[in-house]
């Protein structure tokens, strides 16, 4: 049986190339005239393929050279291929114009709507034909993704690498929160304190986690143990669907997220003031390494509209 290593190492696109003029042509000798080659030496190149498949791929009638089923099967694979990279050559014409390429964004879930999406939606009216994807995950995940090229860039937090000094760190600012439940939960007093929430379940983010430990000092000045009961998840989706559906629920989010939310009647922020300061986050790089276009591109359209908003001097 054709192995997947038989075929790296034996196939040649030259190859797939003549069976794409023989299914055309229907003749070896029209076939090989395409491909600017003798007679004899198509005829070498198809058994070098017959050989490989360990099979027959044409049959000879009155009519010419005719596929046969393997025939039609390595063939159609042929012009996929074909397709394929003559995709990747449009792509690289693309990145070299400034129009296209690929852009891969890693973001913790509080960057997303005030600083990713607006800056995309500015880069996507400029670079129609530019592949964006965009992580959400944790910073810790994230970088992990950043380190193995899977992510051009990362907006988040390095502190929580064993080595930050390996990634270039641009700070964005501080990453504000609010106290959220429901959107049905009954209404509390407007002087709700955290230690009137004791009661209620907490939808906390999992152990190691930044916002998990400020959490945890927020109950320790409050003079207040961290409950036994929480619900631990990392993911927003998750948090928002828990508290929308339980009443007896309570969280915090990054304000930018909670805002959002209640904006759309899915959660109401409590006034409650948070002392400890979260910590900052920022757009983060791999050193060493060159920044693709259009990540460099987004990282330029992003300080610009840091730089409208929080001008110098504010």
């Amino acid at each position: 049986m054709t192995t997947l290593d038989a075929l790296m190492s034996r196939l040649r696109i030259r190859q797939l190339q003549l069976l794409i003029a023989l299914d055309e042509h229907k003749s070896m000798h029209k076939a090989a005239g395409v491909m600017s080659m003798t007679q004899s030496a198509a005829s070498k190149m198809l058994g070098e393929l017959e050989s490989i498949f360990a099979a027959q791929l044409f049959e000879r009638s009155k009519n010419g050279m005719i596929p046969n089923q393997f025939g039609h099967c390595v063939i159609r694979h042929a012009r996929l291929l074909t397709m394929d990279l003559s995709a990747l050559c449009d792509d690289i014409s693309e990145i070299r114009s400034g129009r296209g390429g690929r852009l891969a964004i890693g973001s913790i879930m509080g960057a997303i709507p005030e600083i990713v999406v607006p800056v995309l939606d500015e880069l996507h009216a400029s670079q129609q034909n530019l592949s964006v994807e965009v992580v959400e995950d944790t910073s810790a995940k994230m970088l992990l993704q950043l380190d193995e090229g899977h992510l051009d860039l990362v907006i988040g937090r390095t502190v929580v690498s064993d080595q930050p000094a390996k990634y270039r760190y641009q700070k964005i600012g501080d990453e504000p929160l609010s106290v959220v439940v429901g959107h049905a939960h009954p209404p509390l007093p407007e002087n709700v304190e955290i230690r009137d929430l004791i009661d209620h379940r907490w939808v906390v983010y999992p152990t190691q986690m930044p916002l998990r430990a400020l959490l945890e000092r927020e109950m320790d000045l409050a003079g207040l143990t961290m409950p036994g009961n929480t619900i631990s998840t990392a993911s927003t989706f998750v948090t928002v669907t828990l508290l929308m559906q339980n009443t007896g629920l309570v969280s915090v989010l990054p304000t930018d997220i909670a805002s959002l939310c209640a904006r759309h009647g899915m959660l109401r922020i409590l006034p409650i003031r948070l002392r400890s300061q979260s910590q900052s986050f920022g757009i983060v790089t791999r050193k060493g390494g060159p920044i693709s276009p259009p990540a460099a591109r987004f990282i330029e359209m992003l300080k610009v509209r840091l730089a409208a908003a929080w001008p110098p001097g504010e």
